[in-house]
């Protein structure tokens, strides 16, 4: 073994997290090296198991490793994963963005004056009653369970983040849809969870990957009901009852349920949430119809869960301004903003029908999935189209990103593509076509 871990000499986890930290902050760990396994470290050092586990625990939390699964405990890097949002400092035409089209965002002008109010001082509840009352009828109907506790947080990966943290511990497994959220792989990574695959396809999780899943010995399950990143997946009736019937012997497992899209889908509601369920949070974000930079989501949960995610959100700390909960209530309560919401709605949905019925007429098949971005299948692997549309002036992101094991090239591009007009899709089709002739 490298001399750098035989000459650790911290006997607590707080003095092997430093002493580690102090190699990679050194350059003597480098981005991409791996940590010993951590029974390989405890025999070598003579100390506890659950020390070193609380020492990578505690350099996870702060972004210098992540557990990759099989792959081990490894040093993270400056730039150590993709990112979804516009790439920096490209010429290109980027059709990988997955953001909203901002012409659709409301304007949150005329809201403004209802969320200036009395100010919140320390100690007083922390969730805004006018946005608790809406938030309540908007989750109560879509849930099974008739008791739940409402949560704010800031936007749903903060909720997905806490709820994690709030009921596993380091190397726990948690079940991700494969492909994957890239920010669902990036909070397992870093929260030291250990990621189990379940297959996606036409009608969601697959119920085969969630019961090997569970045989894995997972503790929690986070799962996209609608507009699956980056599939566009969504579950449907008899998909989500075979995915309840599985779960009825396993009522204490974690079920995350992330309805980013909600407002804007066009596909009903269904859920793994079963009605004895005991372990279980719906999140629905508003970053998708308000805009990403309203950091707001709603957290449905049983009540346990619920309160151990407020003690993590107490007064003092880390709650949502109430002014944020204002102008969110005051936007989504407002009849015109609705009706937007709406309009921009049907408006995806049609934009990606558009390139669906394009791209199939020129030889490409693709599903007109819900969501912001279409998941296009290609005969060859997806690196090479990318890099041939490159030189064509767009820029696209391929399926890899979205691997929890990149264990084989993906063969499929996600394109963001309801800002393109009808000139600017016909060439993205015709170039989609070339690039896939020429790295044939």
């Amino acid at each position: 073994m490298d001399d750098h871990f035989s000459g650790l000499r911290g006997a607590t986890a707080a003095e092997l997290a430093d002493e580690l930290r102090t190699l990679i902050e050194r350059g003597a760990l480098a981005a991409g090296d791996a940590l010993p396994p951590v029974r390989t470290l405890a025999d070598l050092l003579g100390m506890n198991r659950n020390t070193v586990v609380a020492a990578y625990r505690q350099l996870a939390a702060g972004g210098l490793v992540e557990s990759r699964g099989r792959a081990g405990t490894r040093v993270s890097g400056a730039a150590r994963s993709a990112q979804d949002g516009f790439a920096p400092d490209s010429v290109l035409r980027d059709i990988g963005s997955g953001n909203p089209d901002p012409a659709r965002i409301p304007d949150p002008s005329r809201a403004l004056a209802h969320a200036v109010g009395r100010p919140i001082l320390y100690g007083e509840a922390v969730v805004d009653p006018e946005l608790e009352r809406w938030a309540r009828d908007w989750v109560g109907s879509d849930l099974q369970p008739e008791a739940f506790s409402l949560t704010i947080t800031s936007g749903a990966v903060d909720a997905v983040e806490r709820l994690l943290a709030q009921a596993l511990v380091r190397d726990d497994a948690v079940a991700l849809e494969d492909p994957c959220f890239l920010a669902s792989i990036h909070t397992v990574r870093l929260g030291g969870y250990r990621a189990v695959p379940v297959p996606v396809d036409e009608e969601g999780m697959t119920v085969a990957g969630l019961r090997a899943a569970l045989d894995a010995g997972v503790r929690a399950i986070v799962v996209t009901p609608r507009a699956q990143n980056p599939t566009g997946a969504c579950l449907t009736a008899r998909r989500a009852a075979d995915l309840r019937s599985v779960l009825t012997d396993h009522p204490y497992v974690l079920i995350v349920e992330d309805d980013h899209f909600s407002m804007l889908s066009r596909e009903p509601y269904e859920s793994l949430i079963g009605p004895d369920h005991r372990r279980f949070a719906l999140v629905r974000s508003v970053s998708k119809f308000l805009g990403p930079d309203m950091c707001l989501a709603v957290t449905a949960s049983d009540p346990d869960t619920a309160a151990r995610l407020g003690l993590r959100l107490s007064p003092g700390t880390t709650w949502v301004s109430h002014i944020l909960q204002r102008l969110v209530a005051g936007l989504v309560t407002d009849a015109d903003v609705r009706a937007g919401i709406a309009a921009a709605a049907d408006h995806y949905a049609a934009r990606n029908a558009a390139f669906a019925t394009a791209a199939a007429s020129a030889g490409l098949p693709v599903v007109a999935s819900d969501g912001l971005n279409v998941w296009l299948p290609l005969p060859v692997p997806a690196r090479g189209a990318a890099e041939q549309l490159m030189r064509r002036g767009w820029l696209a992101r391929t399926g890899d990103e979205f691997r929890l094991i990149p264990d084989a090239p993906s063969h499929h591009l996600r394109l963001t593509v309801h800002e393109l007009d009808d000139d600017d899709r016909s060439a993205l089709v015709t170039d989609l076509v070339a690039a896939i002739a020429a790295a044939s």
